[in-house]
Formats: structure tokens, sequence, C-alpha cells
């Protein structure tokens, strides 16, 4: 029995509607039909655009940790940890201890459903003083939804999930300056083989490779800077079908920011941090309420088979709306923590991305505890906008980690 992609949809927004726009972008480019749709919302009253950018494994733009998730969302600059593969590789090589591992679990959007999670392990170890590895594996599953036929008869139950896992070398160019690179494998199976509208679908898999910069430098012995610039998901398209026309972007990313740290004294510390992220894919055209396109694209077919290498240098100048809407692209994460005597940490964190593109806009808040070679932190997160029903409302991380220093440094 064939399905169509709208009636497929809709079963998996019965299950959740919001888990959907985290995987919706991966699930429509099964057919010609609904890609060439679009993924734009034209507000005919206010003549404004959300035009949305889609891509395929969205749990690689998802915070892992709860220190980052109490930050709003800032890490590429931040205190090199287990989790720098996902903010920055490069802070591996200045990374304080021998070794650590961490872990975060995650109840994602559970005020819509309460089988969502989302998990990820990570860590790193010190190879010399100028060098180091680190590994780390992330899962999301969407929880067990039962697919029905168009006249309603049950056809059985799956379980869509998605996983990545990499590995990174890191490596200081100088005192004070490192480079890291890391090579990723995704997989995301959100049909488990189900036909719909006569075609079959499959789990998709793909490569990516990042590459990140960290600077740090002393300003003196109470102060600190830090600068970091990564780029990340750079690597091969996403097939979710034997249509190799209809493949997904991975999430590219370029993220820079900085740090600045001072030490009031012996026993207090505060950090301050800011990050901008711009997406490396490139914009869709706009479908206009006369049903032409406007944008560098000519249709959505010609945005499919754009490469992924070309659209990420297209991604800085192919907006529709121009540099205002480029502009609109970016994402600002700020944040402050505040340390004492080592031990303990209380931070705060502000997230924000254009309504045109998403509208996530949230406030964060996070403490974390050190004890002997364990490490313990939490987060929340509480949007600024739409709260009522904003599915991301009382999102908790937990974070525990396990530090291992070196013998002879102590």
């Amino acid at each position: 029995m064939a399905f169509s992609i709208s009636h497929f949809i809709k079963n998996l927004m019965k299950k959740n509607q919001t888990a959907l726009l985290f995987l919706v972008a991966a699930v429509i480019c099964l057919t010609g039909k609904a890609a060439a749709q679009g993924y734009t919302d034209y507000d005919v009253s206010t003549g404004r655009t959300n035009n949305y950018i889609p891509t395929g494994i969205p749990i690689l733009q998802i915070a892992p940790d709860a220190i980052s998730g109490a930050l709003g969302d800032v890490g590429v600059a931040t205190t090199p940890d287990a989790y720098s593969s996902h903010w920055n590789n490069a802070k591996f090589a200045f990374a304080p201890e021998e070794m650590s591992i961490s872990t975060t679990y995650t109840p994602w959007l559970r005020k819509l459903d309460k089988e969502m999670n989302f998990l990820y392990l990570g860590g790193y170890k010190r190879i010399n003083n100028r060098s180091a590895v680190g590994a780390s594996l992330t899962y999301f599953t969407l929880g067990r939804i039962q697919h029905t036929g168009i006249s309603g008869e049950e056809l059985g139950e799956f379980n869509p999930n998605e996983f990545a896992a990499d590995v990174t070398y890191a490596m200081k160019l100088s005192d004070n300056l490192s480079l890291g690179a890391t090579g990723r494998f995704v997989h995301s199976d959100l049909t488990q083989g189900l036909s719909i509208e006569d075609q079959t679908t499959k789990a998709a898999n793909g490569l990516a490779a990042d590459v990140g910069l960290y600077y740090q430098q002393d300003i003196d012995k109470n102060q600190q800077i830090a600068l970091g610039l990564h780029i990340s998901n750079l690597g091969s398209k996403l097939s979710y079908s034997d249509d190799d026309t209809e493949n997904e972007f991975l999430p590219a990313n370029l993220r820079i920011g900085g740090r600045y740290t001072y030490e009031v004294d012996d026993y207090n510390k505060v950090n301050f941090m800011l990050d901008l992220n711009k997406m490396l894919v490139p914009t869709p055209p706009i479908l206009t309420p006369d049903s032409t396109y406007s944008g560098h694209y000519a249709n959505m077919t010609d945005y499919r088979q754009t490469s992924s290498i070309m659209g990420a240098f297209q991604s800085f100048y192919d907006a529709p709306g121009g540099m205002r809407e480029e502009l609109h692209e970016v994402t600002v994460g700020a944040g402050a923590e505040y340390w004492y005597a080592n031990t303990f940490a209380a931070r705060i964190g502000y997230f924000y991305e254009h309504k045109t593109k998403g509208a996530r806009q949230y406030l964060t808040l996070g403490v974390g505890v050190k004890y002997n070679i364990m490490v313990f932190d939490f987060s929340y997160l509480v949007p600024t906008r739409n709260f009522s029903n904003n599915p991301l409302a009382n999102t908790l991380r937990v974070s525990i980690g396990l530090n291992f220093d070196n013998k002879k440094k102590k």
C-alpha cells in the first residue's frame, strides 16, 4: 500500500507536533512534490516571510551539556572540557586534566511527549602537554510511533532515531593557539523502511568533518581572554530514499565567539562569554503568494541540487531578502558564570534567534558542583517568547563527569 507524504506527516504529528519541526525537514524530502512546496511561511496580512533553513539530523544543533545549556548555548571559547567535540574541538589541546569523561541526559520536549530522549557521551585524553584526542556519541529517539494507513488501519510501530559518533585530534600550534580536526559518522532513521507514495524509504547515513581554532591568553595573573572559531558538520548530504535528487543538507555551522575571565581573589572567579552562529547551509527561495519563487535559486529542485561545499559558500549571500535576511540568520548566545573556590558554579545565559528564522528565544539558568573527581551540572530553560505553549519550556539537562588529573602534576 502506498502512502502520501502529507498523511505520513499527519501520523507523526498525532504523536508529537513539535518534534516534527526538527524532523520534517528530513522527512519532507522524500518526494519531489513535497520539496517543491519549499520551507516558507508567507503572512499576507503583514507581508512577512518566515524562511526557515531545513537540514537533516538536526540533533547536531542541540546543546549536548548542562554547562553550555545554562549559558545561553555558548561554548566556542568556554573553558575546555569533555564537551569540546561539539563546541570547539581545538579546545582539547588546552584541557586542564589528563583525561575526562562526561555524559548528559536531556528529557527532550517532555511537555509534549514523555518518550523523547537526548543522550550524549563524550571525553578526551591528553597525549602530551601539546596535543589530545577526543570522542563523542550523540543519540536521539522520538519514542514509539504507531503508523496507520490512509483508511486508518494500524501498520505497526516504529521508533525514529538518530545518532552521531566522532573522533577528534587537537594540537597546540603555539603556547596560545591550537587547532582541532574531527571526523564524524551520522545515521538518521526516521521511517524504518516505510513506503510513501510507492516510494521505499531508507535510513540516511553520512560523513562530516569539523575544524576549529582556539586562542587563549593571560592578560595578567588575574585575567584571561579566549577566542574561538569552529566550523562543524561539513560533509555529504543525506538521502532518505533512492531518489538522489532529493537529498538533505547536514546542519553545517560557523561559530565564533570569545570569553573573558577575571579572578577576583583566590576564591571567586567570573567568566563572561558571547557566541555568534551562522548556518553554512543555503537559504531556500521564497514561494510567494502568486506561486513564483524569489531568491538566489530558481526553484526547490535547483536549491536541492546545490552541493554541500558550494552551499556553504553561497550561504553568505543567497538569502532572498539580501544582507538584511543574512543578518537575521545569525543567532546570538551570551552567558555569565560565577565560581566559588573552584567548587560551586552559578550560571545564567540568553539565546536569541530572529522570529523569521525559528524564533527560539530563551533564558537559561544552571548550577555546577565539583567534588573530588566528580562534576555535576544542571541547567533549566525558560522561553521568553510564546511562553505558555512553547515546547522548549522547562527543558532540563543533567550532566555528570569524571576528571582524572595527572598524578605527577598532583
